[in-house]
């Protein structure tokens, strides 16, 4: 989602005059999109920002400008802590504010010779901020699309309701518009995108409340989009039509990220996760039984508050029944103001890091094991850039496996055939059939 909201900051700062640039000494403005998920990701900000503050002073000695913005989910959490931090950052703003992004930046070139000329937006506006946003433009041929944001689920450990808000799901029509407009400059593979993405209810291009299937359905009938994903699912959210799409509608990928977090019914409910373990195996059985080529992926965190040996290695057991073709895997980190922080018995870090050294070193087996069955079959690969270490090509399989494919560069972004000739628990080799 963080990348979706960078690459639509982009779109509106091109309307603006701006052009995107990869070098910090060129740029006029730098944002710093953020994540509040865990607390690496926040401290790492504030690092960040302690490096470009003497490329701002430069210019200012220069009587030159560099903004400095900041944007998401830190700012939306913390905003009095991190104004106060960082004094030298000209704009923050929420996740729900960036489409309001022209209007600051007019105001801060109002502000520029009152002293205090700051500006920090972290509300959630009436308007919905995609009803702003300018036309979508492929950047790649691989995009994503946002159609649900926010979570009403509230899991003890979690702070999405509180950075991104309540759930909110974008009219299909809208969201078609958007898929249709990627299509037209280039996207082929697109990954619908929500916190929660198959609560999805939007408004049918009939006026009626609609589901994930029928908007799947709907977008797998424009001309040009070849691949259709979506992530991150909630597990009791699937309905059987949800299901049925994997078997019923060729472009729909058999790919699914289903987080599961652990495998103890004990820590599930002090996670306030709404089903058990066995609810998500059967979940992922009739997965399966229509998809029998599924590549499953996941989300654990290992060490919350409570969590036994017993509680670990009913994760571990899971993991063993279950098999992940890919897997994130995290040590608990509690965050400020959700119940979890709160909670008696926080695991110790060191015992947080020998379960996940051990959790890791189980899912990359078995990611190893899915990538192994694919040598010396044939399947597509969708070409997506150039490996500029080997000279090979790079791209995804349809179970978004990474692959390398051996062919000429005159293939970028293009489906080719391939034949996998090496696999590891990270990437496949391949040779391209001409």
């Amino acid at each position: 989602m963080n990348v979706y909201d960078s690459v639509r900051m982009v779109d509106i700062l091109r309307g603006l005059g701006y052009e995107q640039t990869d070098r910090a000494d060129d740029a006029d403005m730098i944002i710093f999109n953020t994540c509040h998920i865990r607390e690496k990701a926040s401290e790492k900000i504030f690092s960040q920002l302690g490096r470009f503050k003497p490329l701002k002073d430069k210019r200012q000695a220069e009587g030159k400008d560099l903004i400095l913005i900041v944007a998401g989910c830190v700012v939306q959490a913390q905003s009095a802590e991190f104004m106060k931090r960082v004094k030298y950052v000209d704009i923050a703003l929420g996740p729900q504010a960036y489409h309001r992004l022209p209007e600051m930046l007019i105001k801060l070139e109002r502000n520029r010779n009152i002293k205090t000329k700051r500006i920090i937006d972290v509300e959630f506006p009436i308007e919905a901020k995609f009803d702003s946003l300018p036309a979508a433009k492929s950047a790649g041929v691989s995009s994503f699309l946002a159609i649900q944001e926010g979570c009403d689920r509230f899991c003890s450990y979690c702070v999405v309701p509180y950075t991104r808000g309540a759930e909110y799901s974008r009219p299909m029509a809208e969201i078609l518009d958007e898929a249709r407009q990627l299509a037209a400059t280039g996207t082929k593979d697109l990954m619908l995108l929500g916190q929660n993405v198959n609560a999805w209810h939007g408004e049918g291009e009939d006026g009626k409340a609609s589901d994930l299937s029928r908007l799947v359905r709907a977008v797998a009938e424009i001309e040009g989009i070849e691949r259709i994903r979506y992530m991150t699912s909630y597990p009791s959210d699937f309905t059987q039509e949800m299901i049925l799409m994997h078997r019923d509608i060729p472009k729909v990928m058999p790919y699914l990220h289903l987080p599961i977090q652990s495998g103890s019914d004990s820590v599930l409910k002090k996670m306030n996760r709404r089903y058990t373990a066995a609810e998500y195996e059967d979940v992922v059985g009739k997965l399966r039984g229509v998809c029998s080529d599924l590549a499953l992926s996941s989300d654990f965190i290992v060490g919350f508050p409570g969590e036994t040996d017993k509680d670990f290695e009913e994760t571990m057991n899971l993991v063993r029944r279950v098999g992940f073709a890919q897997s994130y895997s995290f040590k608990y980190s509690a965050r400020p103001g959700t119940p979890a922080a709160a909670m008696k018995d926080q695991i110790d870090d060191t015992v947080m890091t020998e379960r996940l050294e051990a959790l890791q070193a189980l899912l990359l087996e078995e990611h190893a094991v899915f990538n192994k069955r694919f040598i010396g079959k044939e399947t597509d690969v969708l070409i997506e850039d150039k490996s500029k270490k080997s000279g090979y090509l790079f791209g995804h399989t349809p179970q978004m496996q990474n692959v390398l494919v051996k062919a000429p560069s005159t293939l970028l972004n293009q489906i080719v055939r391939a034949r996998i000739t090496g696999a590891t628990a990270a990437t496949l080799t391949a040779e391209f059939i001409p």
